[in-house]
């Protein structure tokens, strides 16, 4: 499934507000990403219109199955990535920038495999 990086920006926005506010509206998105009200009303009708969110008559928003897997994939990334990269000594605030870019280009493939390295060298510090 090809989608550009701006819908998974705007996915992942909503789960994230969805997980800190309990519910999302197309203003908040706004705010959150300091963007203007009708390019996140655009945007949102776009992602309406490929089934990724529904939006209720209040104008509330709820991601539907494609766009909550999409959003988690890139949430997922976006932490571990941060993470990680702090980790290595990355001022945070770089690291979240440089795991903001790097989220949407990398590969499932590679994105697992440096889990699965991250992991095994967690498990080996934890046996000394």
């Amino acid at each position: 499934m090809q989608i550009h990086e701006s819908a998974e920006n705007y996915l992942e926005t909503i789960l994230i507000l969805k997980k800190r506010n309990g519910q999302v509206r197309s203003i908040d998105i706004a705010v959150e990403l300091s963007f203007s009200k009708p390019s996140v009303s655009v945007a949102m009708k776009n992602l309406r219109t490929n089934g990724y969110i529904a939006m209720d008559k209040d104008g509330y928003i709820t991601l539907l199955d494609k766009g909550l897997q999409i959003a988690e994939t890139i949430y997922e990334r976006h932490t571990f990535l941060s993470d990680w990269l702090a980790s290595l000594g990355v001022d945070p605030k770089v690291a979240t920038e440089d795991a903001c870019r790097i989220e949407h280009v990398i590969s499932a493939e590679t994105f697992e495999a440096m889990k699965s390295h991250v992991n095994r060298l967690s498990n080996k510090e934890g046996e000394k």
